[in-house]
Order: structure tokens, then C-alpha cells, then sequence
């Protein structure tokens, strides 16, 4: 049996196949489209789908359409009924339809990914539908509902309106808004934003926190005369700082709630992942889904209806280009060159390049971060993630766990001065470790390793700003032709 999970009509819209239990192919629209963010499916994905698996007998959608535009006629906002069953008819797609709430479906889609048979669930996000944050107790086959916080009080809302204010775009730019933060003083603002924006009840965790103004729409109002480069990096600072705040309550009150040593991370909110090491201080074991935003409720849609746990094949889910280049050819590059691109096999799914769709540079030489944002037409406080040989990640950051496969903790390095290129302001880095699992990307990095001595390479996705990542060989020759860079599939 063939089904399809779908997440479309807001943003990052993203389709799922499993064949029977077995989750075959994930992929974002914006991969396909070549719209980034783009919040509905296109055609070339929906005909790409159907052609490598098959018509769907059954399509799972992310959450309940009457309840997400009940939401927004009580908030007085312009509100229409979205049908899955007609938005799907306008891809030439005919399968029966079933739906499940927004927040269940993250959940879904982290717990049955998990490798946990227990776990505590957290979903925090901007909203679904009413609900921005809930809790949850798996075990078994079984995922619990125990409490939630609702609009208008949500934290990914809170990020969002302060992305706006900062000049950033809303829904999409937040990453940046966390890379801004390093270089900017949070004690300057964090009292002002507590004050105006977030308060902490006294009600024994019932309400990890709550808003005191609806901030759907944003804060352009706040404070315009805060309008320099370091006003914007300070207000980023008292942001991420405020956030935290409001991430250490969630776990407070969800450590207090449940038993569990183990904690499946989703949401949106799951993507800070200069926020994400504080889940250690509270849970011995962390997963998170290496897409645990909508996208990945494509995913999690399917599962929702499963209810029971798969086998996770990995992040890359996507478009498969195969394998055409040798490591060594692109090790030699490196050593001559110092960057590089490589596009080949299956494009991950979520945000993240993995090594299948990556700008790879050598992570010793400073004057490669200049050079690779240059490439990338981005500003150039932005960071860069190393991936390392798994046994050596805790030689030279420290690590809250052993691994870290998806990029999703940002850690002290602690050789700065050997790897200047891959260290953001606050010395921290966003470190994927490569397990040895004999993987393309693990064969690349171990022969890397014994041509350098370098354990390390920098790695970022191979896109420029405001562009999805290259998902195909035409993608790839274009990158390769407009900004000079080899690219190697």
C-alpha cells in the first residue's frame, strides 16, 4: 500500500511516501520548485512521487483544516476552509483523505522515529492550529496527551515577531536571527523584552510562560529608535536569551511532569540549536527528527495514523542524483582548492546539508568563512557547521552527547585556533558527527583525514541566500556555472 503525507498551505510545504510501513522518500517542495519556503506542493514533486511509487491509495494531511480556520475567524484574521481533498484534485491526485491535529502529527513524527520505546514528547512551535506547545508520555505504541499552552501564547511566535523587528523575515529567517545574536550584548534588552512581551506565572509549571500581547503580527513598533547594527545584534542577543528562558521552563515543567530520561524533541522551536543543549541538563537522551518543523509533518501525518514506531533510514529521503564522483577526486580538489561543492546521491530532507548537498571548505584556513559567504551572497557574520569523524568530536568540542548526526547543538570548540574557519563569535559550532557506518560522506571524511591530518571539514548547504538547495544535476551545473565553484556529483 502506497501513502502519502502531506504538509501544504502555510509554509515549507513537504510530501512523504511509505511503501506499506517503510518510509521510502521525503522531500520539500522548495527542492522541486525552486521557491524557498515555498508553502504549497508543485507539480514536479507531486509528478515525481507518482512516478517513481506509484498513485497513492491514501493520503495522510498534517492537521485538521476546520480547526486551523476556526482559529483564525476568532482571531479576525481573513479565513478560508482548506480542502485536502480538492487542494490535492488540483495535482491530478484522487486517494481518500484523513487528517490529524497539527501537534499530534509533530509528535508522531518524532516519537516514531525515536529509537526510544518511552519517551517524553515536547512540541513547541509558533501554532497549530489553537495549540503552541504540548506535552506528551510515549511508551509502547502509545503516545499520551498530558497538557498544552494556546494561542496567543507561544514561543516561536515571540521569535518570530523579534525576526521582524530586526529587519529579518518572519517564518523563514529566525536561523539568522540566532547567528546575529552572538554579537550582540543580551543583558542590554532581555529585562525590556520580559517587561513588555513575556512573563513567567508562579502556577507549578501548569503555564511554562505566557505572552502579554498577541504578537502574530509582529513588533515593528517596538522601540524604533533602536535602529543600529549593534541595537539589532543586542536586540537578537535579549531574544535568544528570552527564548531560553522560556525553552528551560518547557523542560522544567515537562521534567516535572513525567519520568522519562528520554526526550523527543519537535516544533519548530527545535531548530535553535544554540537552545537545544539545555534539553541535557534535564533528559539523559535527546532525539530530534533532522526535520522537525512542518516539513516534517509529512512524515508524521502518515505516522499519526500508524501509531507505532518504523524504522528510520535516515535523513536523505529525497531526489537521488547517484554517486558519479570518487573521494579521492575530491579530496584532491580540497587540498588544492580549499572549497568545493558535492551533489550526489539522495538530497537530505530538512534544512540541513548532510554531505549529499553540501559547500565543503577546509575548516584550518580563516580566510575560507570570507570567501564561502561571499559565495553564498550572505552576510558575513553568518556561521558554518563542521562535520567531524565521530571519535573525534569530543577532542575538540564539547559535546553533549556522544553524537550529534543532524546538526542540531551548537557547542564550544574547543581548538579554536586550529579551525578558525567553522567557529562563530561566540566560539560556538553547529557540529554534525559521521558516525563510521561506511557511509560516502564517512569514506570522504576518513580519506580527507589521512591526506590532511584534519579530521574536520567545513560544511554548509550548497544554495545561495534565498535559494533552496541544489536537488538536481541542472541545479548543480547551474551553481557550478554562475558562482565558479566545482561541484562534483
Amino acid at each position: 500500500m502506497i501513502t502519502w503525507g502531506v504538509s501544504a498551505g502555510a509554509h515549507n510545504a513537504a510530501l512523504s511516501v511509505f511503501d506499506d510501513d517503510t518510509l521510502v522518500f521525503a522531500s520539500s517542495s522548495e527542492r522541486f520548485s525552486g521557491v524557498k519556503n515555498d508553502p504549497d506542493l508543485c507539480q514536479e514533486l507531486v509528478d515525481y512521487s507518482r512516478e517513481k511509487y506509484g498513485n497513492p491509495n491514501l493520503v495522510c494531511w498534517y492537521e485538521k483544516p476546520w480547526k486551523k480556520a476556526f482559529r483564525k475567524l476568532t482571531a479576525n484574521k481573513n479565513w478560508e476552509l482548506e480542502n485536502p481533498k480538492l487542494y490535492m484534485n488540483r495535482f491530478g491526485v484522487v486517494a481518500p483523505i484523513k487528517t490529524c491535529d497539527h501537534h499530534f502529527s509533530h509528535a508522531a513524527a518524532g516519537y516514531y522515529t525515536s529509537p526510544f520505546d518511552e519517551a517524553t514528547v515536547i512540541v513547541l512551535d509558533a501554532i497549530g492550529e489553537f495549540t503552541t506547545y504540548s506535552l506528551w508520555s510515549a511508551e509502547g505504541e502509545k503516545i499520551h496527551f498530558i497538557n498544552d499552552l494556546a494561542y496567543p501564547h507561544s514561543a516561536g511566535l515571540f521569535y518570530s515577531a523579534m525576526t521582524q523587528r530586526v529587519g529579518l523575515k518572519p517564518i523563514e529567517e529566525e536561523y539568522i536571527l540566532m547567528g546575529m545574536a552572538a554579537y550582540g550584548d543580551a543583558n542590554r534588552f532581555s529585562k525590556d523584552l520580559l517587561e513588555e512581551f513575556v512573563e513567567f506565572p508562579n502556577d507549578d509549571y501548569q503555564n511554562p510562560f505566557r505572552l502579554r500581547q498577541n504578537l502574530h503580527r509582529g513588533c515593528n513598533w517596538w522601540r524604533p529608535e533602536l535602529n543600529t547594527q549593534q541595537d539589532l545584534y543586542d536586540i537578537a542577543a535579549a531574544t535568544q536569551s528570552v527564548y531560553e528562558m522560556m525553552f528551560e521552563r518547557v523542560l522544567q515543567s515537562a521534567k516535572q511532569k513525567t519520568g522519562s530520561r528520554n526526550l523527543v524533541l519537535m516544533g519548530g522551536c527545535a531548530l535553535n540549536c544554540a537552545a537545544n543543549p539545555l534539553a541535557y541538563k534535564y533528559f539523559d537522551n535527546v532525539w530530534i527528527m533532522p526535520a522537525p518543523g512542518d516539513d516534517g509533518s509529512a512524515i508524521g501525518a502518515v505516522l499519526a495514523q500508524k501509531k507505532k514506531h518504523i524504522v528510520w533510514p535516515g535523513p536523505y529521503l529525497g531526489f537521488d542524483m547517484g554517486y558519479h564522483s570518487s573521494n579521492e577526486e575530491i579530496v584532491a580538489h580540497l587540498l588544492e582548492h580549499k572549497v568545493c561543492g558535492v551533489a550526489r546521491g539522495p538530497a537530505e530532507f530538512g534544512p540541513r546539508a548532510l554531505g549529499n548537498r553540501s559547500l565543503l571548505g577546509d575548516p584550518r584556513d580563516p580566510k575560507i568563512r570570507v570567501l564561502i559567504n561571499q559565495i553564498k551572497q550572505r552576510e558575513q557574520f553568518r556561521p558554518f557547521a563542521p562535520m567531524v569523524l565521530e571519535e573525534f568530536a569530543k577532542t575538540h568540542f564539547k559535546m553533549p552527547a556522544k553524537t550529534a548526526l543532524y546538526m542540531q547543538y551548537a557547542v564550544v570548540c574547543k581548538t579554536p585556533k586550529l579551525y578558525p574557519a567553522i567557529i562563530h563569535h561566540d566560539q560556538t559550532s553547529r557540529v554534525q558527527t559521521v558516525p563510521n557506518d561506511g557511509s560516502p560522506t564517512r569514506k570522504l571524511l576518513e580519506l580527507w583525514y589521512e591526506a590532511s591530518g584534519c579530521p574536520m571539514l567545513l560544511n554548509t548547504s550548497l544554495n545561495i541566500k534565498g535559494k533552496p538547495m541544489v536537488n538536481n544535476i541542472t541545479d548543480s551545473m547551474t551553481f557550478e556555472s554562475l558562482y565558479g565553484v566545482k561541484v562534483f556529483n
